[in-house]
């Protein structure tokens, strides 16, 4: 947004006043990114504010991260019904969202909720596809958070993967770009290997939501879905990246990247950091600001954050993510 200051003069001409409107000067508003976290699986608490340090720097953009606190004000991902923060998205530019089963309460999930329906873009990480989970013996009436609401946002809801197995010591899916396509976000990128299990979003039963476009591909390097025969239902390849729009209640169109990428040691890899930012740049229409050879993704602080799994680290003794 461009905000304009004016001021009037007072000029003399044949010798008739007249008041004149002159633009003083020209400033571009910095933008403000939210970065919203909250899961206990995938350490979204440490990878996301790595992320923001780079919004930061790259795009001199004011970032907020938001996490899941609990009652001392520590980082707590286990407690799914409160993300400290969220009042920040009523004056976000982008809201970058990486949640899992949350079950926050309406006061806390209408500033995600108003956000959306806003237009204005998003960028979804992983298990945003599952972002809240709330328990519908207790209020049925909270059934379309659960799977309708991410899949018209992000374009699926949860349905399986392929397998764990050696979380963390090997990497698990091969990415790479879907042929004949091109893509802003892809300047950059090579072919890698992600440490992330491939999610399935797309084949069998299911079908990728709306007019979502893929533009990444991963292929799993061990599937439990290949053991047990079931490649027909869950084929060994799908999306693992793509945009889409989203049309809020306001009427406005907002544009919408989603990676199913998300483990934390992918972040270690100079590829995934591009593809995060490089969709960033793309959520904010700044896609003829990504250089030919990708967004520059250089860390200045060491990323080394801890492992995936349901046993997330003390982090009022341990402090290793970053201050953006």
């Amino acid at each position: 947004m461009i905000f304009f200051s004016t001021y009037l003069l007072g000029c003399r001409d044949n010798g008739n006043s007249a008041q004149k409107e002159v633009p003083e000067k020209t400033q571009e508003r910095p933008l403000n990114v939210v970065f919203v976290t909250g899961d206990e699986e995938y350490r979204s608490e440490e990878s996301m504010p790595m992320l923001a340090r780079l919004v930061k720097r790259e795009l001199k953009a004011n970032v907020k991260v938001c996490y899941a606190l609990d009652s001392t004000g520590t980082i707590a991902p286990n407690n799914t019904n409160h993300i400290a923060g969220l009042e920040a998205l009523e004056e976000a530019d982008l809201m970058v969202i990486f949640t899992r089963y949350r079950t926050l309460p309406e006061s806390e999930r209408k500033y995600i909720v108003d956000y959306v329906e806003s237009g204005k873009p998003i960028v979804g990480f992983r298990t945003s596809t599952h972002a809240f989970k709330y328990d519908l013996s207790q209020d049925s009436t909270l059934a379309y958070w659960n799977n309708e609401w991410p899949t018209k946002v992000f374009g699926q809801q949860w349905i399986t993967h392929h397998g764990h197995f050696d979380d963390g010591r090997n990497p698990l899916t091969e990415i790479k770009k879907i042929e004949g396509i091109t893509h802003p976000i892809l300047k950059g990128f090579e072919s890698f290997e992600a440490y992330s299990w491939l999610y399935h979003v797309d084949g069998g039963d299911w079908k990728l939501y709306g007019d979502s476009k893929p533009f990444l591909v991963g292929c799993s390097l061990k599937s439990k879905h290949e053991m047990e025969g079931r490649l027909d239902q869950y084929p060994i390849e799908n999306p693992v990246a793509w945009t889409k729009t989203y049309t809020g209640s306001q009427g406005k169109t907002a544009r919408v990247f989603f990676t199913t990428l998300g483990h934390p040691y992918d972040f270690k890899l100079e590829n995934v950091r591009r593809i995060a930012l490089n969709g960033i740049y793309w959520a904010l229409a700044k896609e003829n600001d990504i250089p030919e050879n990708g967004t520059n993704v250089t860390l200045d602080v060491v990323y080394e954050p801890n492992n995936s799994g349901f046993d997330p680290p003390s982090y009022s003794t341990e402090k290793i993510f970053f201050e953006p």
